[in-house]
């Protein structure tokens, strides 16, 4: 793999800040870092695409105090089976519980999917986390 380099231009209080928010991450040189902001706006654009195969996962906190919502979830964990490749299910104490689900496939089908599972009645909070199959990225 070939590596060019390149300059850029910033002022000084930017760097001095983005020279610190790295440190604080524990990156060895700027140059990861900013590797690491391409990729981050490569996988974005990725999903934004909604066409592209995509990978993330779907972490939710629920009550499975309220009637029937456990089944809810799993019927619609079910019904899209083709997307959901993997779950793990934590109970946080006695009334919550913590679901993190890994989806598969295009963007705006995992989209969807995770709208629907955190709109459910009864989660408490959800959050999907986005990112890429690898395989366009170097």
């Amino acid at each position: 793999m070939a590596i060019t380099r390149f300059g850029i231009s910033l002022e000084n209080t930017l760097l001095e800040r983005f020279d610190s928010l790295i440190a604080k991450k524990g990156y060895s040189n700027r140059s990861e870092a900013i590797r690491d902001l391409i990729r981050d706006s490569l996988v974005m654009e990725e999903w934004e695409s909604t066409t592209a195969e995509t990978v993330g996962t779907l972490t939710i906190v629920y009550s499975h105090d309220i009637r029937e919502l456990t089944d809810t979830l799993t019927d619609l964990q079910h019904h899209h089976h083709n997307s959901i490749i993997s779950s793990m299910h934590v109970h946080l104490d006695e009334h919550n519980c913590l679901e993190v689900i890994i989806v598969k496939g295009k963007a705006k089908d995992i989209k969807s999917i995770a709208d629907r599972l955190i709109g459910t009645k009864g989660v408490k909070h959800g959050k999907l986390t986005v990112t890429t199959t690898g395989k366009h990225l170097k």
